[in-house]
């Protein structure tokens, strides 16, 4: 395992747009930036009331709850494709539309509760994907949306990108 889950990935290994998320994640071992980041979002769920939960900053953007179900879903999406591409499987893989996602995922409808258990389900099976990587496993590669990924990449968008949302959570729905 070495130091392929402590270096970030290069910007050959991901398209251009997922470097905002990429940017966000500080350096040292994904794994540990993963399981910190679990905690601290556990603890911002757990202050969150039920009845604030369905709070939208401005008319057509989503909830709290539905901010919550696309960082669970998002997840899911990029650790699939992590799987794939660690176990060799060179099948091209199709993008997602994240605004289907969350229509469809009528996050409102379920308790704040019970998403933050399954957020927390989703990175718990995350971490276990990516922790016993081994180093070769790090900078393997697929096509994903039609661009080339490498599985480092894709531990590192996961990460990014619930910084990204955190940093929206905190911002404009709580600040």
């Amino acid at each position: 395992m070495a130091d392929a889950f402590a270096t970030k990935p290069q910007s050959d290994e991901y398209a251009p747009y997922y470097g905002r998320y990429i940017d966000l994640v500080p350096p040292g071992s994904i794994i540990a930036t993963l399981q910190q980041q679990l905690a601290e979002t556990r603890g911002l769920l757990a202050r969150l009331a039920e009845e604030k939960a369905g709070y939208r900053y401005a008319p057509g953007k989503w909830s709290i709850k539905e901010v919550i179900g696309h960082v669970a879903d998002s997840e899911r999406v990029f650790a699939y494709r992590a799987l794939r591409f660690a176990r060799n499987d060179a099948t091209p893989l199709p993008g997602f539309e994240q605004d289907g996602y969350v229509t469809n995922g009528k996050f409102d409808r379920r308790p704040l509760r019970e998403l933050g258990n399954e957020y927390e389900h989703v990175r718990i099976a995350s971490i276990d994907l990516f922790a016993p990587l081994a180093e070769d496993e790090w900078t393997k590669r697929g096509i994903a949306n039609a661009v080339e990924v490498s599985v480092r990449a894709l531990a590192w968008i996961i990460a990014g990108h619930e910084i990204h949302h955190r940093n929206v959570l905190q911002e404009k729905y709580l600040g």
